[in-house]
């Protein structure tokens, strides 16, 4: 069995995977939960801050974390990453 690694980068991409509509919420909050109980996934880099942001994205569907735009933005910068301008049409 192959080991996915979790690091900055891979991160940044699903956040901003969420902020462009590509993910959806069920989505983002799934994959942050299978990252807890997955043994095949190894988070490198910054353990501290990737589990962290990984563990609140894992309860982006409740009131105690929800998954708004500023807290996006907020994990975002806390990566290291700047939160992309998403111009939309009607």
């Amino acid at each position: 069995m192959t080991t996915r690694v979790i690091d900055r980068e891979v991160l940044l991409d699903k956040l901003y995977g969420y902020a462009r509509n590509e993910i959806s919420l069920p989505e983002i909050v799934d994959w942050a939960e299978n990252v807890f109980v997955d043994d095949d996934i190894d988070v490198e880099g910054d353990i501290d801050l990737l589990m962290d942001v990984i563990f609140c994205l894992a309860g982006g569907d409740t009131r105690v974390f929800p998954l708004t735009r500023d807290a996006l933005t907020g994990y975002v910068e806390k990566l290291g990453g700047k939160m992309p301008v998403i111009i939309q049409s009607d």
